[in-house]
């Protein structure tokens, strides 16, 4: 391990892949901004992003081209890429020696992979067999350091969720694409007052421009989110139930959700039904949460204080409001939470994971 990283500062070699993608611009300035942990950084993107230069930690670094050859002396590797991408190229680089942080779905259910958030499992970091690390769906991320902290004390065993998740979730098409829904749509105050009449008005304006949603975003929700899975199921929602399963250690938790794509750019929401083990008051959850390092309460409905997107964008924390007593259900609490889809549900995670791993450097060398 010692021998691939700096000898004497123990400070690992990062490899950043992705690095030019909405995601990857958000690692960069995370990295840039937390406690320096690493020694070289190097930026991996596709061939036709090889050779730009980029800012991250207060140097310029050129981009390389994703070969092979790019992770030799790497110790740590994030990868922002599409599935198949990652499907290719993580096993390649863990093969050179790389300990992988892999954010795709590709491996997140493989039993060899542990699948890791560090407020709440980050033990399971360091049993990876396959030098392979995943880190969760942005949406199963929003609400998992609240509900780790609260399943630690109180046993979670029942989970029902409503999604409501920004646009940016799909990528750099999404926010591009109700910006321009949003500007065709603007001015004219008789539109959305009939049915199909925002399709008709967006169709005279934007033509038959591929849109990253099934159906308009502006002035709608859509009760969809990535593709479709057996017996009428979104890809997205299987991916909460099942993520929610393995991170928390419970293999038969009770999950349904249903996933919404809304006109938001940026920070999922969840309105999450929780229920538990044992008995717990809103009294109870507002003590755990509040003791959670990231995890902000805001809940004081009476003076208009919960999340909402507009205040969370752009920041760390997991954000929690509205806990209300179940009336109907016993040991049961529901709650709404927010966290910005691009930091702690993507970014910011696999950062803090990459920490976990460089403190493990640090001790060898120490």
């Amino acid at each position: 391990m010692s021998e691939r990283s700096d000898q004497s500062s123990g400070k690992p070699t990062l490899a950043l892949v992705g690095a030019t993608g909405a995601v990857g611009t958000v690692m960069r300035e995370i990295i840039s901004n937390r406690v320096d942990v690493y020694g070289e950084i190097r930026l991996v993107a596709s061939a036709r992003s090889a050779g730009k230069v980029l800012p991250v930690r207060g140097e310029d670094v050129v981009v390389q081209a994703l070969t092979a050859e790019v992770f030799d002396g790497v110790d740590i590797a994030i990868f922002d890429v599409p599935d198949e991408v990652s499907a290719e190229w993580v096993p390649i680089a863990a093969g050179r020696g790389a300990i992988v942080i892999d954010k795709s779905g590709t491996f997140r259910m493989n039993p060899e992979v542990p699948l890791v958030v560090p407020e709440v499992n980050p033990g399971d970091a360091r049993n990876r067999p396959l030098g392979i690390i995943a880190t969760p769906n942005c949406t199963t991320l929003s609400m998992m350091a609240a509900m780790g902290a609260l399943h630690a004390e109180y046993g979670l065993r029942e989970l029902v969720v409503a999604s409501y998740q920004a646009v940016s979730g799909a990528g750099v098409a999404g926010p591009a694409r109700l910006y321009d829904e949003v500007e065709a749509l603007a001015g004219d105050r008789t539109v959305g007052q009939a049915a199909g009449d925002v399709r008709k008005v967006l169709q005279n304006k934007l033509g038959d421009v591929e849109s990253p949603f099934p159906a308009p975003i502006a002035f709608n929700v859509v009760p969809w989110a990535g593709s479709l899975k057996d017996d009428g199921w979104a890809s997205e929602e299987i991916k909460l139930r099942n993520e929610s399963r393995k991170i928390l250690g419970i293999p038969d938790l009770k999950v349904s959700a249903t996933c919404v794509r809304v006109p938001v750019v940026t920070t999922h929401s969840l309105a999450v039904h929780a229920t538990f083990e044992r008995e717990i008051t809103v009294a109870d959850a507002h003590r755990v949460l509040e003791a959670a390092p990231t995890v902000v309460l805001m809940d004081d409905p009476g003076s208009g204080v919960y999340p909402m997107p507009i205040d969370v964008v752009g920041t760390d924390p997991t954000y929690v409001g509205r806990i209300r007593q179940a009336l109907d259900f016993p040991n049961t609490l529901d709650l709404f939470v927010c966290g910005d889809n691009l930091r702690k549900g993507a970014a910011l995670n696999a950062a803090e994971i990459a920490e976990l791993i460089a403190a493990e450097f640090a001790g060898a060398v120490a």
